[in-house]
């Protein structure tokens, strides 16, 4: 593609999608609005340039050439942190639920207006600037968990734990209201963004995620409890 490049671009987003009519129009709207954009219309070629260029944020699209999306996104989360936002044409339930269960932090379903895809993007891109300017001492501890804001790290008992960029942002949040009951639709705003649309079944499914790293048992979680019929709420087991 021949769009032009911004000459200072702040952010970069690589585009996995081999369709040169959803690509071509998608690249030129975000290079409009002041992003570096890299596409790759294969799998390979979008694994490449996810290593090679480490983008800010991924847009990928499950049904490729080569490979599908899914494996895609379970390989690039096994090596980086980088957002995923998944570009998917179907329609089922499972299919998006699969999506968050390798590692995708979002999904959006086609077909899709460039304002609901840019409105994802620049709610992801925010996290990562406000990411950029903490504090270098920014801490939250509550019980054995320690959380850095500025190296996006958790530690546990002196063991580092390896979370997605949406388990990190929602562990945040319940890290900043320590006991506090916080309803869904806030965490949903909080993390997600509030122009997001999409199904809350992806914080519970975020939730068991964070369960499955940072509790002993999940099935007995001692920090994130739920909170029936409002949310949840992280507390201190040793107090």
């Amino acid at each position: 593609m021949n769009t032009p490049t911004p000459a200072n671009p702040t952010f970069t987003v690589l585009l996995i999608e081999d369709d040169e009519d959803i690509a071509e129009p998608l690249v030129f709207g975000l290079q409009s609005e002041g992003l570096r954009v890299l596409h790759a219309a294969n799998g390979a070629q979008g694994l490449a340039l996810a290593r090679g260029e480490r983008p800010d944020v991924i847009l990928l699209d499950v049904m490729l050439p080569d490979m599908d999306g899914f494996t895609i996104c379970r390989t690039i989360r096994g090596e980086s942190a980088t957002p995923i936002l998944m570009l998917t044409a179907r329609g089922q339930e499972m299919d998006r639920v699969m999506g968050l269960e390798v590692g995708a932090d979002d999904y959006i379903v086609k077909p899709f207006s460039f304002r609901e895809l840019l409105a994802r993007v620049r709610a992801i891109l925010r996290r990562r600037e406000l990411d950029r300017g903490a504090a270098p001492t920014d801490r939250l501890t509550v019980g054995e968990l320690v959380l850095d804001r500025t190296a996006r790290q958790v530690w546990r008992r002196d063991r580092q734990i390896e979370l997605s960029p949406r388990e990190f942002d929602l562990l945040v949040v319940l890290l900043e209201h320590p006991g506090e009951a916080l309803s869904r639709q806030e965490l949903l705003d909080r993390v997600w963004g509030e122009e997001w649309i999409g199904n809350p079944r992806t914080l519970d499914v975020h939730i068991r995620w964070l369960r499955e790293k940072i509790e002993d048992d999940s099935t007995a979680p001692l920090y994130i409890q739920t909170v029936r019929g409002h949310g949840y709420r992280l507390v201190n087991p040793s107090v």
